[in-house]
């Protein structure tokens, strides 16, 4: 593309004359062309060039014209663009400058410039472009906006208030500018001008919550706490008050109360007076979430929730709330229970089917722990949690496995590891297994390598590594995990011993082997594989 631009310089530049005074080539040329003629050939091929998105070309182009017409303003903004492009903001803003000095008529390079400005934090600056501005065009009230802006932004208070002022004059009074003037009041220290400006507000709005709001934020400030009180319970008292800025309110009241170290019977009294005289599930779920906060009984915050419930069946934050209490208390019937109320008011919440599922894992029904889990497979969409949706199917797995579904085990355990690839139990459950069946061997060690990496210390998976070790004959490695598990668990069970004294008989130790081989039958007095090894002094496929 570059030679392209070159080849277009050489047709049309050739002969360049010096230049006048005013910057502009005005000789001709052999061919009898202007320079001023050439700048506008020129300068054409540059925004030719710049629409194909051929900048390199564009760029060099209007580089070019700069050097025929040194003032055309058209081009000092075309190149400051590229600079800005080019991560060149001084360099920018200098020909930003250049072409609104140019051209100050043209609004474009003037409110460019004045941008230009604001992100070099050059708030003074962009201030007087934005004032030339609006002088020469009153009818864009945006202009207003962003000297307010401006003037805010330099603590400039006293001409915030005159731009407001103006604003006021073209709109007419409105809440916005009145709260605005009243804070910028309060920052000059005119409290009196801050407060009657809140106060006409207040009479002529009396259910304004923002309004109420602000009139509380001044009593505050001049520590008129029986004020401060009185506005706070016309606010939340308010039927006309939005749910959510009573919601605000009292969030402001409880991150106060926190920070003067208050009392919470004075939080709740307000939350029982305002669920009495106007029952609401927004403000009663956080009722709960602040009992919650304050270490409260159990029952008493799930009774708050069950209040929520009551109000907004629906409402599936309080019921998961609900949930996770009946899951730390072992509450497996609670938990079935609310879960099946869940999938009638909620049937998309996949988290739902996921504790009900478990629930009945727990308790041991696994056909309606599956039933659960394979309903909850049905909802999972791309913005599930991976997390939750492969315990959904390692869960599965193990269930399936259990009922000799073997195949089905197996495609669950994949589908886990797709989702999450480093779902620890999974790894060591579906290793194990393909151990069992003595299948995949080879992938079976790699997924259990995985488990012991992660956790060193953990004596089951320590356990099933050292085992598929065995099955591949990996006997002397075997032996190595399989006594890393034993000391890693002191009460390790007939399974992990045996399995230990099959590792020790094949790795050469037999005395080991029937020490180990009578303590598994000591745990499990009715294994008669376990007292055949023990009497024939060697290891017995099973």
């Amino acid at each position: 593309m570059r030679h392209v631009c070159l080849l277009v310089l050489l047709m049309v530049c050739l002969g360049v004359s010096a230049q006048t005074g005013d910057g502009i080539v005005s000789a001709q040329t052999d061919d009898g062309m202007t320079a001023s003629r050439r700048y506008e050939i020129l300068f054409h091929e540059a925004m030719l060039q710049r629409q194909r998105g051929h900048h390199d070309a564009a760029f060099d182009l209007l580089n070019r014209c700069l050097e025929l017409k040194a003032d055309a303003p058209e081009t000092y903004f075309f190149l400051a663009q590229y600079y800005t492009e080019m991560k060149n903001p001084d360099r920018a803003l200098e020909y930003f400058k250049k072409a609104a000095t140019l051209s100050p008529d043209e609004m474009t390079y003037m409110e460019t410039l004045a941008q230009s400005y604001i992100s070099k934090g050059l708030y003074g600056d962009a201030i007087s472009v934005v004032e030339k501005m609006y002088d020469r065009d009153k009818s864009r009230q945006e202009l207003l906006e962003m000297l307010y802006r401006l003037y805010v932004q330099e603590s400039n208070y006293e001409a915030a208030i005159s731009v407001l002022d103006k604003m006021e004059a073209i709109d007419g009074n409105s809440e916005r500018i009145s709260l605005s003037k009243s804070a910028l009041y309060l920052q000059t220290g005119d409290s009196e001008k801050a407060i009657d400006i809140i106060r006409t507000l207040a009479a002529d709005h009396p259910n304004n919550a923002k309004v109420q709001q602000a009139l509380r934020n001044y009593y505050i400030r001049v520590e008129d706490s029986v004020a401060v009180d009185s506005i706070t319970r016309q606010i939340l008292m308010n039927r006309n008050t939005e749910t959510s800025d009573k919601i605000f309110l009292l969030r402001q009241l409880i991150t106060e109360n926190e920070q003067q170290h208050g009392d919470s019977t004075e939080i709740l009294h307000i939350f029982s007076e305002m669920l009495q005289a106007e029952p609401d599930a927004d403000i009663a779920e956080l009722r709960a979430i602040y009992m919650d906060l304050k270490k409260m009984p159990r029952d008493s915050i799930a009774q708050a929730l069950e209040h929520v419930l009551l109000l907004a069946p629906d409402r599936a934050s309080a019921r998961m709330h609900l949930v996770q209490f009946a899951w730390e208390a072992d509450d497996d019937d609670r938990i079935v229970s609310l879960c099946q109320a869940a999938r009638q008011y909620n049937p998309e919440e996949m988290a739902f089917y996921y504790y009900q599922g478990m629930a009945y894992y727990r308790k041991k029904d696994t056909d309606h722990a599956l039933e659960a889990f394979q309903n909850g497979i049905n909802v999972i969409t791309e913005e599930s949690s991976p997390i939750i949706v492969s315990d959904f199917y390692a869960v599965m797995g193990d269930i399936l496995f259990q009922k000799e579904r073997e195949r089905e085990a197996f495609e669950a355990y994949d589908s886990c590891l797709q989702w999450k690839p480093d779902n620890i139990g999974c790894l060591n459950n579906y290793a194990y297994y393909l151990s069992l069946k003595g299948t995949q061997l080879d992938r079976a060690e790699q997924m259990s390598y995985k488990t012991i990496k992660a956790e060193p210390n953990n004596a089951t998976y320590l356990d099933t590594y050292a085992w598929i070790l065995f099955m591949q004959q990996r006997y002397a490695e075997a032996r190595i995990y399989i006594d890393q598990a034993l000391q890693n668990d002191s009460t390790a069970g007939a399974v992990v011993t045996e399995h230990a004294g099959d590792i020790y008989a094949l790795a050469g130790d037999i005395e080991g082997a029937v020490r180990l081989w009578q303590q598994a039958l000591a745990q499990d007095p009715g294994n008669k594989l376990l007292a055949r090894k023990i009497k024939r002094k060697k290891y017995i496929k099973q």
